[in-house]
């Protein structure tokens, strides 16, 4: 079964070398589930995993366009001021998908000089 969800896995995976930790932490889902979304044999089976995928698939896009694609892992992961040192990646699980598109937004636009 390949379905577009699956699909959004094994892209976030390979655009950004998330682990199956990461997406799994990002979508409040098992790692053994997110494994079996990198092999295509499922995909989310409840509407907020699959939400969460999608919304880690966005700013995975957008983060690869201002940043190496080898950081976006790092930057995931890492504590952020403007999240109240939350970390992108939990803040993602909670909904908070807007609070880290705002902060991606702010690098993706340039400084007025």
């Amino acid at each position: 079964m390949r379905s577009a969800f699956a699909r959004e896995a094994v892209y976030v995976r390979s655009a950004a070398g998330l682990s199956g930790a990461d997406v799994a932490r990002a979508t409040g889902v098992r790692p053994s589930t997110v494994r079996s979304w990198f092999a295509q044999t499922r995909s989310p089976a409840r509407p907020r995993a699959a939400e969460r995928l999608v919304e880690l698939a966005a700013l995975v896009e957008r983060l690869t366009r201002v940043m190496a694609p080898d950081y976006v892992a790092v930057w995931l992961r890492k504590p952020n001021p403007a999240l109240d040192d939350g970390k992108p990646l939990d803040v993602i699980r909670k909904g908070g998908y807007v609070k880290v598109s705002r902060i991606v937004a702010a690098l993706e636009s340039p400084p007025a000089v």
